[in-house]
């Protein structure tokens, strides 16, 4: 028999109002321990709540019979006052009902074990609790609302329909049918394919919001490196020094660009110095370049001071020239000191990381994703290579197995399903 799992459903710590949720088949019979009724399904009841003749509080209860609930189980919730007194009363006597604490994701899983969230849901559930900015919060509403499960369905679906066709391609070889349902069944193939691999190459868009866009500031030794990270989280977060050199470690600022999360990154000044630790400083601001998303040189608008010479592969978003108010330059020009052109920057900066990353249509948010979908990419490539119905099938069979472990919905019955349906194995 599967446990009755108990949790706090609302924040840690002090608040007015916490929620405890039940779910299990002995919720119900917990539930009218403590209060000494069960409500009428979804219908609040303020009760008092007690245990073993002591009254602990008096809250609202709410009664989720299954499967009509969100785990698909019996389902309680007592909305009680949020003293940490009150919880740890209300846990203990849970324990004693023989009720145990839940894991991590417990009840999500739940749902997705029986049916009632598939893997993307139950994974945007916990991106809406993360969020942090509006690109995420409307990335994660859109593939708890099902963007990501009706793609990947919709290929698991074609596919099942591709493997069926395939084995009618083996099954009814010698009734002239054959040869019809390989080709149809390939062409499914080549389709799925190319519908794949767009989705694909998309440089990580959806993993990049859910994330953090990574922004790194490069350039030379006191241009204003540190100064402009200053200023983009409107806060010292880096020392400020006419001292070159002083930054020797990368450091990170958390930005709410336009809605987006971007993680800007202050870096070493770039040059070639003999001091061992600067030199780890100056490997690490290249790395960390090397692993953004976007990044922006920030280079010494005085024409006395030196430039940064960065490496081939290292191709620049965005190319800033500070000290505008010492020596104009063309092209984006600020003065860190003035706070000329600055507002003019953080809009480029906003307009660049949501042309490169915002947008509606649904997109890959994990690698587990990204591993699955590369995986039946794989497979497909290989099924369109077979000469053979009983190859072509099992590649298939992979492509739509890989797609499936997305959602967590992966059964072989449903090719039985569709060979019976539309190709009259039965006759």
């Amino acid at each position: 028999m599967t446990d009755t799992i108990f949790a706090l459903a609302s924040g840690a710590g002090r608040a007015g109002v916490a929620v405890v949720r039940l779910s299990g088949p002995g919720a119900g019979a917990a539930l009218t321990s403590l209060a000494g009724v069960l409500p009428l399904p979804r219908t609040a009841m303020l009760r008092s709540i007690a245990h073993a003749g002591v009254e602990i509080d008096r809250g609202l209860l709410l009664w989720f019979p299954g499967p009509a609930s969100f785990t698909g189980e019996d389902i309680a919730e007592l909305h009680l006052h949020g003293g940490r007194a009150v919880r740890e009363a209300v846990f203990a006597a849970l324990l004693a009902l023989r009720l145990r604490p839940a894991e991590p994701g417990e009840f999500s899983r739940r749902a997705v074990e029986n049916g009632k969230l598939d893997l993307t849901r139950a994974e945007a559930i916990a991106d809406l609790v993360d969020a942090e900015t509006e690109a995420q919060r409307r990335q994660a509403l859109r593939q708890h609302d099902g963007a990501l499960a009706d793609l990947y369905e919709g290929w698991r679906s074609g596919l099942i329909m591709a493997v069926g066709r395939a084995e009618a391609a083996i099954d009814f070889s010698d009734d002239g049918v054959g040869e019809v349902e390989f080709d149809a069944a390939r062409a499914t193939a080549m389709h799925m394919s190319e519908e794949i691999r767009a989705h694909l190459d998309d440089a990580g868009r959806g993993e990049a919001l859910r994330e953090g866009v990574r922004l790194a500031i490069i350039g030379p030794p006191n241009a204003g490196k540190s100064s402009l990270l200053n200023a983009l989280a409107q806060r010292d977060v880096a020392i400020v020094s006419d001292i070159a050199g002083t930054t020797r470690d990368v450091i990170e600022v958390r930005l709410d660009l336009g809605g987006v999360l971007v993680i800007a990154s202050d870096t070493a000044g770039l040059r070639d110095s003999g001091d061992v630790i600067e030199a780890e400083g100056v490997r690490r601001a290249l790395a960390r370049a090397r692993e953004a998303h976007l990044i922006l040189l920030l280079q010494d608008g005085n024409a006395a001071a030196p430039r940064a010479a960065i490496p081939a592969d290292l191709v620049p978003d965005l190319i800033v020239w500070n000290k505008a108010d010492l020596s104009p330059h063309d092209g984006i020009s600020i003065s860190l000191k003035t706070g000329d052109g600055l507002s003019m920057l953080q809009a480029l900066l906003q307009h660049k990381v949501q042309q490169k990353f915002a947008g509606e249509a649904p997109v890959l948010t994990r690698a587990r994703h990204r591993v699955a979908l590369t995986e039946a990419l794989a497979a497909l490539d290989h099924a369109l290579l077979a000469e053979a119905p009983e190859l072509l099938a099992e590649d298939l069979r992979l492509a739509m197995r890989a797609v499936g472990r997305i959602t967590g919905r992966v059964d072989v019955e449903d090719v039985l399903d569709f060979v019976f349906r539309d190709f009259c194995i039965g006759k």
